[in-house]
């Protein structure tokens, strides 16, 4: 390589790398703001432009949690928990064995079974809500947990069988054919020789099913009131006719926040490796 094209590469090295940087700046910078100003005064928070110099203080976060009064956020963040992590093991129960059936032991036609997993995403969730409601009022579920939990596990589902029949696409076969011949069962391959090999594969999908969960909020207005309330439906209940409290929900909106980037800072390596698996052969 000639001097010219290695400095031409360190170059266009350099370049790259200082978009990275801007890119990373731009998708951080509106987190940054929000944790700044969750840590104003209602006054400085609501100010045009806003005053970064100001004062900081932990009233939004009071206001948060109860202490001034206010209805506390422990029961919407225990049953967004609950919701989030049972919905989450249900789908990967569910989508393990799915997805070996349309990858390891590919049934007919299975390009057209997950063309009709991904095709029951492209109905607008407001088209299903009456039907739900209507449903849930009938049964009887109407204000619980558990409703919630079937609603959120249907609607990630098909979204896992996708992305784990292609991660357990690249299972080798041999090492499932060796399990079969000592005798292993489809649960025990399952459970000692496919699950451990798709790890990466299996902690992105339950990641994404985990933020998809959490997040959800249409279903959570209107099919939950006060027992089965959620995180993001209680952050709601802060914009009132009275206006719009900044600095509060800034500081709800961090706290609800924590929980996916902590799960997300915990999965990162297994996430990576998990959406790159099949990228490289």
């Amino acid at each position: 390589m000639s001097a010219t094209t290695a400095t031409a590469v360190r170059r266009r090295g350099v370049g790259l790398g200082l978009l990275a940087w801007l890119a990373g700046i731009v998708f951080v910078l509106p987190l940054a703001w929000m944790v700044l100003t969750s840590f104003h005064s209602e006054a400085d928070a609501a100010t045009n432009p806003p005053s970064f110099g100001a004062a900081l203080t932990l009233d939004g976060y009071r206001d948060f949690f109860g202490t001034g009064g206010g209805a506390s956020p422990w029961p919407a963040l225990v049953n967004s928990t609950v919701a989030s992590l049972t919905s989450t093991v249900c789908v990967l129960l569910l989508a393990l064995p799915a997805a070996y059936a349309l990858s390891i032991r590919p049934v007919k036609k299975w390009t057209d079974v997950l063309f009709f997993f991904l095709s029951t995403k492209m109905l607008p969730v407001v088209a299903g809500l009456l039907p739900i409601y209507l449903f849930a009022k009938n049964t009887g579920m109407l204000d619980t947990i558990w409703l919630l939990v079937i609603l959120y596990t249907s609607m990630n589902l098909p979204i896992a069988v996708w992305m784990m029949q292609s991660f357990l696409a690249e299972v080798p076969v041999a090492i499932i054919e060796a399990a079969r011949v000592d005798g292993a069962r489809l649960p025990t391959i399952l459970a000692r020789v496919v699950a451990p090999i798709a790890l990466p594969g299996i902690a992105a999908t339950a990641l994404i099913c985990f933020i998809f969960s959490w997040n959800e909020l249409l279903f959570a207005r209107v099919l939950t009131g006060v027992v089965a309330e959620t995180a993001p439906v209680f952050l709601t209940g802060f914009i009132t006719s009275q206006g719009l409290f900044l600095a509060k929900v800034c500081a709800a909106s961090l706290v609800i926040s924590l929980p996916v980037l902590a799960a997300g800072f915990a999965a990162q390596d297994k996430l990576v490796q998990g959406l790159s698996l099949g990228a490289v052969k």
